[in-house]
């Protein structure tokens, strides 16, 4: 409590009371006559020296009422008001008031003030309000002034102001300021577009592993291998063959491979594969054997072999003479002659069988081949074999059966040779039409005839030729039962190979075994496949 017993005031307080004009003096005056000197050696006598200094840092009266807690807003109205003489010193004029103990001569200016009647009234004066500046991209920097401003004397801090950021007097001022571009704001009204979901990263494709209704029933790779001999390691395949090669006009692709049911069972591939090439130059001739041995035999896959070997050296005998006849298109000659070779090559497993104390019909093989002309004018094409399998014909995207048709047993008609019947049946066959006899009945005794204790074997199948002028773009697929079943049972798969051998260039060796592999439920044979593309 103070002693006129009000509460303690603080410095701000006291200061604002002491400039208010509706406050009254808080103690006897001297004099009567109470001047802005008086007030401020009162506030001088009671802040003390620094008080006192921190009043009289800043030039004149308006200077010393900002450092006791004017704004600095008042403080510029009240400067603009009054009329600061900066150029007067102690000393060099006459001055309104007497120096005080701690003040310097010429040290601060001085402002010559006439004492007023009464006591000023500080009035805020109010500022209008900036006007609002457009935004430009980048501020521009302010235009150097003609005349330089006076130095500026720095105010000392007063106690309870907070200590201020440091200030380089050197700087020109804040660096510009960049204003980024502005976007136009969405319109309200508009109706929100929907979240656009992000794309998806393609997946390439699965390759294509089977056609048909479903997944075949065995797993596409090889799981067992076939039971082996140490001295019989020579009768071993191996799982797959492929080869391949390129003369004159046409690229040549085979391969062999196990089926599925071979490869889950570890048994043997049946099927056998042999390219050869006799000769050399434009007269060379490629010849491509396929054989199959017997289902459900013991050693299927020894005999069919032994048929490719044997028909291919029965070829390679004859290369010279095959090649001339095939350049100059004797088609007659070449049915015959190979004929004659292919019924060699049974004969001798015939034979084998005999040796193997076997019957004929368990060491057989079904026998397919190609003859082609390493001569690029030569576009003959010739097929010979025995047996099942299959040859097509891939020519403008469309496939072609070109199997050898046989004829059925009824369908052989003519007349009977002489000695076997008769065209009319009311003449005896002992007697000639005109009435002759042909034999005389003597009433003698016939011996019997040879004992047969086993029955006639059944007639071997029939020898199967064709040849063929091949086109350029044509496709001739020679193929093995294991394949051309499924060719002819299953559409789907020789549409799948014609997609995929549309192109010109015929495919790589790993891209055709891929293409022979392709499966189908419900076939698991070998499969033997040999492609000639034509260029």
């Amino acid at each position: 409590m103070s002693q006129q017993g009000d509460r303690p005031a603080t410095t701000d307080d006291w200061w604002g009371r002491l400039y208010d004009e509706s406050a009254p003096d808080t103690g006897p005056a001297e004099a009567p006559d109470d001047t802005i000197d008086d007030r401020f050696d009162s506030a001088a006598d009671t802040l003390g020296a620094e008080g006192a200094a921190d009043a009289t840092t800043r030039a004149g009266y308006g200077r010393a009422v900002d450092a006791i807690g004017v704004d600095d807003e008042e403080d510029a109205a009240d400067e603009d008001d009054e009329d600061v003489d900066v150029g007067a010193a102690a000393g060099d004029g006459p001055v309104s008031r007497p120096l005080a103990w701690w003040e310097a001569r010429g040290a601060y200016p001085v402002i010559q003030t006439p004492a007023p009647e009464s006591p000023p009234t500080i009035v805020d004066t109010p500022q209008p309000p900036p006007a609002p500046a457009p935004a430009p991209a980048q501020a521009p920097a302010p235009a150097p002034s003609p005349v330089a401003p006076a130095p500026l004397t720095p105010r000392p801090r007063a106690p309870w102001e907070p200590p201020p950021a440091a200030f380089d007097p050197g700087d020109a001022g804040p660096p510009p300021v960049t204003t980024p571009a502005r976007t136009p704001a969405p319109d309200p009204r508009a109706a929100p577009e929907p979240p656009v979901p992000p794309r998806p990263a393609p997946t390439p494709a699965a390759p294509l592993t089977h056609v048909g209704d479903g997944p075949p029933t065995y797993d596409a790779e090889p799981t067992a291998l076939p039971a082996a001999e140490a001295e019989n390691l020579g009768q071993l395949v191996a799982d797959t063959v492929l080869d391949g090669a390129r003369y004159g006009t046409y690229t040549l692709r085979a391969a062999s491979m196990r089926g599925d049911s071979a490869r889950y069972r570890g048994e043997p591939r049946r099927d056998a594969l042999l390219t050869a090439r006799f000769g050399a130059g434009a007269s060379a001739l490629v010849l491509v054997a396929v054989a199959t041995g017997a289902r459900a035999t013991e050693g299927a896959h020894l005999s069919a072999a032994d048929a490719c070997r044997w028909i291919g050296g029965a070829v390679g005998r004859s290369c010279s003479r095959l090649a001339e006849d095939i350049r100059a298109g004797r088609r007659g000659d070449l049915k015959s002659g190979l004929h004659r070779l292919t019924d060699r090559t049974y004969g001798k497993l015939r034979a084998r069988a005999a040796e193997l104390g076997r019957e004929p019909e368990d060491y057989t093989a079904s026998l397919r081949c190609l003859l082609l002309s390493a001569d690029p004018e030569c576009r003959t094409r010739v097929f010979f074999g025995v047996g099942g399998g299959g040859i097509f014909r891939l020519r403008d995207g469309a496939w072609q059966d070109l199997e050898p048709l046989l004829p059925e047993p009824a369908d052989i008609r003519g007349e009977p040779v002489l000695g076997f019947g008769s065209a009319r049946s009311d003449v005896p066959a002992e007697q000639t039409p005109e009435g002759d006899r042909l034999t005389m009945d003597l009433e003698i005794t016939k011996p019997p005839g040879p004992v047969v204790e086993d029955p006639v074997p059944p007639p071997p199948e029939p020898f199967r030729f064709r040849a063929s002028v091949a086109r350029p773009g044509d496709t001739l697929l020679l193929t093995s039962v294991g394949l051309a079943e499924p060719l002819r049972g299953e559409p789907a798969l020789g549409d799948e190979l014609a997609a995929r051998w549309a192109s010109a260039e015929p495919p790589g060796l790993a891209g055709y075994l891929s293409d022979v592999g392709l499966r189908v439920k419900g076939y698991a044979d070998d499969r033997t496949a040999v492609a000639v593309w034509e260029a």
